[in-house]
């Protein structure tokens, strides 16, 4: 594909200067397209994942009214691609804050904007929700479910898989703690956020497309399992930017997220951290 055509003829009048190609991934591949006004961003979808691209345009919608300026406009979509503007700033996790505090206030007050946004149903998002269920209690256990299932099929220790099994069957009424759902960006790790380092202000954050509609506080949890762990500053900064969290029930979703992680990782063959993620789990089902 040629991206400088492309950005051409989706938005005339516009010069291309540079194409930079900024990553490759299993689901799409983001080029950054430096023109004579500001600069965009291009993402060309795998033939298989294009299917992504309608979900990232119908969440990025979602998110306007509430988050306009801390996400990508979608400027112009195509076939197999989608034009985006793009947002200043650095992945989080390529800096060093000089108070990881005061930045994760700053996340906890997005991840709080972000969950404003009402959805009348549990499930995955795409351009709807898929396979939707009425509450929080029937649709964790079905996930809990089919992440335990594959983790079985997937060789994992059938001890540590009884153990989960068993943790959650004993803390199963804390999902209906839960009484509506919410968009929930459901990767909102550091090197999805973007930073300015001269400031230190975040200045938005990208890649909308794991996003669900479920419990906030699942969103909270895979924060702190990706990114937090248990980093004293910065789970103070999420909880002075969001609010007062139920640790049960984000421990909870902490070990489901860590399941469906080494889930994944097992099914693609990418073994360097299963060991610790099986260890993280453990420790999760001992507290």
């Amino acid at each position: 594909m040629d991206i400088a055509q492309v950005v051409t003829d989706a938005c005339p009048g516009t010069e291309v200067v540079e194409v930079v190609e900024r990553t490759g991934g299993q689901l799409s591949t983001v080029y950054e397209v430096r023109t004579n006004a500001d600069p965009l961003i291009v993402k060309v979808y795998a033939p298989e994942w294009v299917w992504k691209q309608s979900k990232e345009v119908h969440v990025y919608g979602l998110l306007q009214q509430e988050l306009e300026g801390s996400i990508p406009r979608v400027v112009h979509t195509g076939d197999s691609f989608t034009i985006l503007t793009k947002l200043d700033g650095v992945p989080l996790s390529e800096l060093d804050p000089p108070d990881w505090r005061a930045m994760y206030t700053q996340l906890g007050e997005l991840l709080a904007r972000i969950h404003r946004i009402d959805q009348p149903e549990y499930g995955y998002l795409t351009d709807q929700i898929l396979d939707p269920l009425p509450d929080n209690s029937q649709y964790m256990q079905r996930q809990f479910a089919k992440k335990l299932g594959e983790f079985e099929q997937l060789g994992g220790d059938a001890t540590l898989h009884a153990k989960i099994s068993a943790h959650v069957d004993e803390r199963k009424q804390l999902f209906a703690d839960n009484k509506a759902a919410v968009l929930c960006h459901n990767d909102f790790h550091e090197g999805n956020v973007l930073v300015d380092p001269n400031t230190w202000r975040v200045s938005g954050f990208i890649d909308v497309e794991n996003a669900i509609a479920a419990d906030p506080f699942i969103d909270i949890a895979k924060t702190i399992q990706y990114s937090a762990h248990d980093n004293a500053e910065k789970l103070a900064g999420l909880t002075d930017g969001y609010g007062v969290l139920p640790t049960d029930r984000v421990d909870l979703y902490r070990l489901y997220h860590s399941l469906e992680l080494w889930d994944w990782f097992q099914s693609i063959g990418e073994t360097t951290y299963l060991d610790s993620i099986a260890q993280d789990m453990a420790n999760l089902v001992e507290r």
